[in-house]
Order: C-alpha cells, then structure tokens, then sequence
C-alpha cells in the first residue's frame, strides 16, 4: 500500500493554502504559534481529518498509513480526547476529528526498576513516550465482552492511553501477586506505592506468601524489563 504524503503542504500557514483553513490536516501545527501583542484568532473546526489510529497503533491519512514517525509524533503532541469520547488534533488555529479504533497509543515495552525503594513499572509506547504507572497514571484492564478476553491500558496523559500489547501484559502477570480489595482476591501489580488489579485469583490457586505488600525490595523475575 502506497505511504501516504501529507509532510508537504500540512504544516504550512493557512494563507499559503490560499486561505484553506481544513484543506489538509491542521496548519497550525507548524512551530511557533501566535506572535506576541496580537490577539487569537479564533479556532478554526475542520469537522473530520479523514485520518484514522488503528487498532494496531498505525496512523492513516485518507485510507493510506503515515510512514513518518516523525510526523505521526508531531500529530500525537496535540492529541486530546473530549469528554464524550471523541478524539481531536487541536493546534491554537485549528482543530479537527480524528477516528481511533482503540487506543491511540501501544505500550510496548515495561521496565521494572526501584524507586526509593518501591517497585515501579514503566511503559514504553510505540512512539516513545515514557509513563511511569502511578496514581495519575493507571493501568486498567477491560474485558472484550465479546471473546471476554483481557484488554489492558495505561493512561499516558490528559484522556488519552495506551493500549498495553500481549507480550507486556505477560510481564505484568508474571510480577502480578495477590492481594484483597473490596473483600475480593484479585492478582495485580505494585507501582509507585499504588496497586493495580489486573486479573481474579484463580479459586484453586493457593494463597502466594506476600513479601510485604508494597512490591518494595523485590528482586526482577525473569524476563522481566
């Protein structure tokens, strides 16, 4: 499938595009913004992009992937999300819809390393971006109710997050222990001082000894980050 070239025209000034304000995603995602001592100009609502994040993480323009990370990076900086779901770029200039299957971001990666001595796991997305999971940023798990398989995520910032991939979520079981909230046995994960359930405890699984509660002073197990 051909990449699609949007690097060309996209981030030039609306008056280069012959007054276009929605002609091509976003003009006003270009450096530098409004010049000092003048007013905002009031933004422009583009409707939709026509630009879709699929499920696997990939960035489409018009049907055809973006194969600039460096672009797709740019585009994701002025990613938000409403309160109603609905995903936009929005530059002080302009804003415009953007469809996202699942979540805008993969998490690929997880590191496990201490923190003033409490474990603390780190995500890696595809494009980079690093979060720590804490109390601002939580890993959930959702069920498909579908296949009622597991569907985690973390949240990386404002409404927007990371669909955390197979393989990182098998790391995650694997450091996952025991623990009882709401009077109910759940496995989960420390990080940051904060638990995160992630799966129930298995009726026939024994009870596993907890070290002390908090994931602090635990050595990595294999093939962990």
């Amino acid at each position: 499938m051909q990449q699609a070239d949007v690097s060309g025209d996209c981030c030039r000034p609306i008056a280069a595009r012959g007054g276009d304000p929605c002609g091509l995603p976003l003009a006003g995602l270009r450096p530098g913004g409004a010049k000092e001592g003048r007013p905002p100009r009031p933004r422009v609502d583009c409707g939709s992009l026509d630009m879709r994040i699929a499920r696997d993480g990939s960035w489409h323009y018009k049907g055809s992937p973006i194969g600039r990370k460096e672009l797709v990076c740019l585009f994701a900086s002025v990613l938000k999300r409403e309160e109603d779901g609905s995903y936009w770029l929005e530059t002080p200039v302009e804003r415009g819809r953007v469809e996202v299957e699942d979540a805008p971001f993969i998490a690929v990666e997880v590191f496990w390393r201490q923190c003033e001595g409490r474990q603390c796991l780190t995500f890696r997305t595809n494009l980079d971006e690093m979060v720590t999971a804490d109390h601002d940023h939580p890993i959930r798990v959702a069920v498909d109710p579908r296949t009622r398989e597991p569907r985690p995520y973390v949240k990386v910032r404002g409404g927007l997050e990371a669909r955390i991939n197979r393989a990182v979520f098998y790391e995650l079981v694997a450091l996952a222990e025991p623990e009882t909230v709401d009077g109910r046995e759940v496995l989960g994960v420390w990080s940051e001082g904060v638990f995160f359930p992630i799966d129930d405890v298995p009726a026939e699984a024994p009870r596993a000894h907890r070290r002390n509660g908090r994931g602090e002073n635990r050595a990595p197990r294999a093939g962990a980050k």
